[in-house]
């Protein structure tokens, strides 16, 4: 995908979330072990990438998803992630959206010119149940980010994250139902209980699919296509916009690089229309894969 970057590959199961991963999946697919963890090397400078033209492939304002097969803040891949950091500081105008189970490790990983955080990273944490919640969110609030979000996917169980919200850090939720193998149902109330949440603080919330197997009504709904999980969220309405979060990038004296033609420029096509990650998607790539079946 176009607005991917995974500088390293592989993980180590860390909580309750990972227990049907879809990258440990993917991998036995295709015969690789997703516990095997290496640096992506013809990936791993992706950002500064640059076309025939010399611009740069991912243009300006555009958010990046990083390391989604594996967590950035990984102990494994601790010999990598000062290059890696490196590479998002020659980056200003993009943006880096940072996810993990660990948040417990951040604040050793972090760059020694971080200072109070950069306007570029947008730090998340994974919370798939109450647990994960009261654990992470407390050390996430405490660490030195700009920008912070919550990513309660797999959904595996009710979350509040009520009692966290006076603290106004928190900007952006994001949840969904699990897949693949012995995925756990997903509970509609369980949605729209966070979904109230955030409302009431206007938060955006982004319901992005219901997952393999969803419950609404005591009824339990097998949904094994992704894509029509993504159109039932949608359908749901539980998709809030919240404040603007804005994000101050900057060109890093690279003047250009806010010029029309280096500026990400969102395309949606006519299957974006009812699609549940609209709210936070960096748009369509024009790949050429709609109507084609996603495993």
């Amino acid at each position: 995908m176009h607005d991917i970057w995974n500088p390293w590959h592989g993980c180590i199961k860390k909580s309750e979330g990972c227990q049907n991963c879809y990258m440990y999946f993917l991998d036995r697919m295709r015969d690789s072990d997703g516990r095997k963890i290496y640096k992506v090397k013809n990936n791993f400078d992706y950002p500064l990438h640059k076309d025939k033209n010399g611009r740069y492939k991912i243009k300006s304002g555009e958010q990046i998803r990083v390391c989604m097969t594996s967590d950035f803040f990984l102990e494994e891949a601790d010999e990598w992630r000062e290059d890696a950091w490196n590479i998002i500081k020659k980056r200003p105008d993009v943006i880096f959206f940072l996810l993990t189970k660990r948040p417990e490790r951040v604040e050793r990983c972090l760059p020694h010119n971080w200072q109070d955080g950069w306007e570029n990273v947008f730090f998340n944490i994974t919370c798939e149940n109450q647990i994960r919640a009261d654990e992470r969110i407390p050390i996430m609030l405490n660490l030195p980010f700009k920008h912070k979000g919550i990513m309660v996917a797999p959904f595996i169980g009710p979350v509040s994250i009520k009692k966290y919200l006076p603290s106004k850090q928190i900007e952006q939720v994001i949840s969904g139902g699990e897949n693949y193998d012995g995925s756990r149902p997903l509970e509609y109330d369980w949605v729209k209980s966070l979904y109230d949440e955030c409302v009431s603080a206007d938060i955006r919330f982004c319901f992005i699919e219901t997952g393999s197997k969803f419950v609404k009504g005591g009824k339990l709904y097998n949904l094994p296509d992704k894509k029509l999980q993504s159109q039932m969220a949608y359908k749901s309405g539980l998709q809030h916009a919240g404040k603007e979060i804005s994000f101050k990038l900057t060109s890093n004296g690279q003047l250009a690089l806010f010029d029309e033609e280096n500026m990400y420029h969102k395309y949606f096509g006519s299957n974006c229309e009812s699609c549940g990650s609209r709210l936070i998607c960096n748009g369509c790539s024009k790949c050429g894969l709609c109507g084609k079946k996603v495993f």
